[in-house]
């Protein structure tokens, strides 16, 4: 999902009776004191309810027709999906189907519900100011990760690991691999003493010839910012070698740590 292309058709959208649009944005954060029992569903079944009766008093048939289907749609995705809920559900929906923008966000929103002749962008626009396009690059010697999110959510998986026979980085592409072994024969003591020598022999080298694959990497995902995370003497070594300059460096060694985790420490 591009959410600059979604933002602006969604700015576009001004409809009149009898077509109206559902915007909600709905608290599922099960971190949230607020959440413990799973109220969102009590706010949910309330939120739909009470534009169903608002209709059912003053609204006119064909306006009470898109809104039942739109409320079918919201109650068959919620259905679906619920299992798989983070922090948020965002959704826009026309009983037309012209409109239908349903996301679930590892961001937090405040629970609101809307009827109107316009999506209210308000709380998606704040999303995403606070979590843009995002680029995080972990470090460990002969591994680079990078990870790429936006609105706190991962999108995507970069493993650039070295091969130390041909001096190349190899890029691999998608889920976590397995860790990779120094060598054949695995990271014995002394192959391992070998291999600390060659890299800190070769770092500033090896790096170098890293860091414009990582720069084309940000330019294909469109990061607005990026952080560098790892060994501080391997985050100067790439970062002088840049086109791009971190939004911060972080000395941490966070790369074999599970993604949402390195998100949570690095970003938010």
């Amino acid at each position: 999902m591009d959410l600059n292309k979604e933002l602006e058709k969604l700015e576009h959208i001004h409809l009149e009776k009898p077509q109206k649009v559902f915007t909600m944005y709905l608290n599922t954060d099960p971190s949230d004191p607020d959440q413990q029992g799973g109220e969102w569903k009590i706010h949910l079944k309330n939120g739909l309810n009470n534009f169903e009766s608002y209709l059912q008093e003053d609204g006119d048939s064909d306006e009470k027709r898109n809104y039942w289907a739109v409320k079918e749609k919201v109650e068959t995705f919620i259905e679906e999906n619920e299992q798989h809920f983070a922090k948020s559900v965002v959704l826009f929906a026309t009983g037309d189907d012209t409109v239908w923008f349903a996301e679930r966000f590892q961001m937090p929103v405040k629970t609101e519900f809307y009827w109107e002749e316009a999506p209210v962008l308000d709380q998606l626009k704040e999303m995403q100011q606070k979590f843009p396009k995002t680029g995080v690059v972990l470090t460990q010697k002969n591994q680079i990760k990078l990870l790429d999110a936006e609105l706190g959510t991962l999108k995507d998986t970069q493993l650039f690991e070295l091969d130390l026979n041909t001096e190349d980085w190899r890029m691999h592409q998608g889920p976590d691999r397995a860790q990779a072994s120094m060598g054949s024969g695995g990271a014995k003591n002394s192959k391992q003493d070998q291999f600390e020598e060659r890299f800190e022999a070769n770092r500033y080298r090896w790096y170098k010839s890293v860091a414009p694959k990582i720069d084309r990497a940000a330019k294909q995902y469109g990061w607005e910012r990026f952080y560098l995370v790892g060994d501080k003497e391997e985050l100067k070594d790439l970062q002088d070698h840049m086109n791009k300059e971190a939004e911060d460096m972080i000395n941490k060694n966070l790369l074999d740590h599970e993604e949402m985790h390195v998100l949570d420490e690095v970003v938010q």
